[in-house]
């Protein structure tokens, strides 16, 4: 089941209120271009159809930074008060969950310096141009196996 972006990312701001972390339009980035990456890997699907592109400071989901462009490089606040289980099925839950544990941990710069160094971002930055799942995918696949 697939989902769209704004909700991936509103699960990963939500994470925020169970921890003393904060999350940055920056590294929520990163972690929505982990998730699907890992996704498209894992399940051979994409988690949400928006689509991810190369910017400068790597991987962006313009849909999203849009929509939280207004915070800076501020922490970005979650008050929201959505029902993750009528959106997400139990297994995309403790898919983003495992996500939030293992990249969560990293700070917005460090997330940013770990995709400097992945062919996604490398292969499409000169233009900022659209990673494509297929790419992501093909990337994704070769650190799970």
């Amino acid at each position: 089941m697939s989902t769209n972006a704004i909700n991936v990312a509103k699960y990963f701001l939500s994470k925020t209120l169970e921890s003393d972390e904060n999350i940055t339009n920056l590294k929520l980035q990163k972690l929505l271009y982990y998730a699907q990456g890992y996704h498209l890997a894992l399940f051979n699907d994409e988690l949400f159809h928006e689509e991810i592109c190369a910017w400068t400071h790597g991987p962006v989901c313009p849909e999203i930074y849009h929509t939280f462009k207004e915070f800076g490089s501020n922490n970005i606040p979650y008050n929201g008060e959505e029902n993750f289980s009528d959106i997400f099925t139990p297994e995309q839950l403790d898919f983003l969950d495992e996500v939030y544990n293992v990249f969560g941990q990293f700070s917005a710069w460090k997330l940013r310096d770990m995709t400097h160094e992945e062919s996604p971002w490398i292969n499409n930055k000169a233009y900022n141009g659209t990673i494509s799942p297929d790419e992501m995918k093909d990337y994704f696949n070769s650190r799970v196996s």
